[in-house]
């Protein structure tokens, strides 16, 4: 991750000099026109981030700096969007597998040097995984998961070799799972029934089983914490792996459960959401993957707890409430260091494939959607303020973002159900 400093050097330089004279400011990172030949990408002064958006009918990717549009990509159906590891595609979880976007920004190495590029956006043509119900995709240091809901398949990648599974596994029974793969060659995988949903089992490098655990009722949702502690949400609480082992932590009262979580490799405490049955959530929850415990933190706000949530590059949890406001929080302390207003007050959806806004923290800068003004506004988490807004040809669904950092050597083929299977 990008230090929070040159992350928010590079923006706040770019967003100063736009604000000076919109009309004639110069741009540090120009983005070609989404006509050009991504085969031919143009070379660029610095780093070119991108912020990709689904919609109902498509996906586009827009220039994280002036916050415009680079290209519209229809695409049928519900789809959903996760980075691929690279800092240069993104998954779509769509009808029938596993899609690549290509964003078009990358960098390549020439001796001590760094060179930028950006290129037009494209779907790769075929589908990169086959699935039959495409769901959570995982990255986590230079590896890349990714499960079928449909059959319980998981393929586990090379973040910067996205060409082929270096690792397969089928869970004994499909199911709305998850799986983490782990640098030391563990494997986390959810085991679960299309009925109910049980806990992990961890798997060596090997395929041999070295932990398990059926202590996380309705698991779902996780996050990799300092010292490589993975952390999966349950009804009841959470599951840690680290080391190893496998500790369950129990949920405080009120019980709760958790099902959305966000962490960082900082930090040992992983923030999550708090779901106490008919009670407005108002409440996020700090888990400790050190100390053996969830601390909760009542926030001034109820929130929605569906991709809402992240962390600062400098340790700082944060959550968009439905008052409109982002609400910082001390993850050491638990206290809320402030809240600032960056969209209009909002109501949370009844169905979660709805529009509703969503966040994303891309090079030290955190974006917010606002698809009921067909709106996208950038917030400089040091100050809260608002230091760029912009205007949406669509109500946004999802979004995430690369940095435009990562390596441009790639050539990308179809995959089928034909591989073989490791396990």
């Amino acid at each position: 991750m990008a230090s929070a400093t040159a992350g928010l050097a590079a923006i706040t330089a770019a967003l100063a000099l736009s604000a000076c004279g919109q009309d004639t400011a110069a741009k540090p990172s120009p983005s070609p026109t989404a006509s050009q030949d991504e085969h031919d990408p143009a070379e660029v002064a610095a780093p070119a981030p991108r912020l990709v958006i689904t919609y109902d009918g498509g996906v586009q990717v827009l220039d994280a700096l002036s916050l415009e549009l680079v290209a519209d990509l229809p695409l049928s159906g519900f789809n959903r969007i996760n980075p691929a590891g690279d800092e240069r595609h993104v998954f779509v979880s769509t009808e029938g597998g596993f899609k690549l976007l290509d964003t078009g920004v990358f960098a390549s190495a020439h001796g001590d040097h760094a060179h930028y590029y950006a290129g037009a956006p494209v779907l790769e043509e075929g589908l990169a995984y086959e699935a039959k119900q495409p769901g959570h995709v995982v990255a986590h240091d230079g590896l890349t998961a990714l499960f079928d809901d449909g059959t319980g398949h998981v393929d586990v990648l090379d973040s910067d070799d996205l060409d082929e599974s270096v690792r397969e596994y089928d869970a004994p029974a499909a199911h709305h799972g998850v799986a983490v793969a782990l640098p030391d060659g563990s494997l986390v995988v959810s085991q679960g029934t299309e009925e109910a949903r049980s806990g992990i089992v961890v798997l060596d490098a090997a395929g041999a089983q070295v932990a398990a655990s059926s202590d996380c009722p309705a698991i779902h949702g996780e996050a990799v914490a300092a010292g490589e502690a993975a952390v999966f949400g349950c009804q009841d609480g959470a599951l840690v792996y680290k080391d190893g082992a496998i500790t369950k932590i129990p949920a405080p009262a009120p019980a709760g459960g958790l099902s959305s979580l966000y962490g960082t490799e900082d930090s040992p405490v992983v923030l999550g959401d708090y779901d106490t049955e008919g009670q407005p959530m108002d409440q996020v929850s700090l888990t400790d993957t050190a100390g053996g415990a969830i601390k909760l933190v009542k926030l001034p706000t109820a929130y929605y707890g569906f991709n809402d949530s992240g962390f600062t590059d400098d340790g700082r949890a944060f959550v968009l409430g439905l008052d409109g406001k982002l609400h910082f929080i001390d993850v050491t302390s638990g206290v809320v260091t402030g809240s600032y207003p960056v969209i209009s007050p909002w109501q949370a959806p009844a169905e979660w494939q709805a529009a509703a806004p969503k966040v994303v923290l891309v090079e030290g800068m955190i974006y917010v959607t606002d698809p009921a003004n067909k709106a996208i506004v950038a917030v400089d988490p040091a100050t809260g303020e608002v230091w760029k807004s912009g205007t949406l040809t669509v109500a946004p669904l999802e979004i995430t973002g690369v940095t435009g950092e990562g390596a441009g050597e790639h050539e990308h083929g179809d995959h089928d159900d034909e591989d073989e299977h490791d396990e």
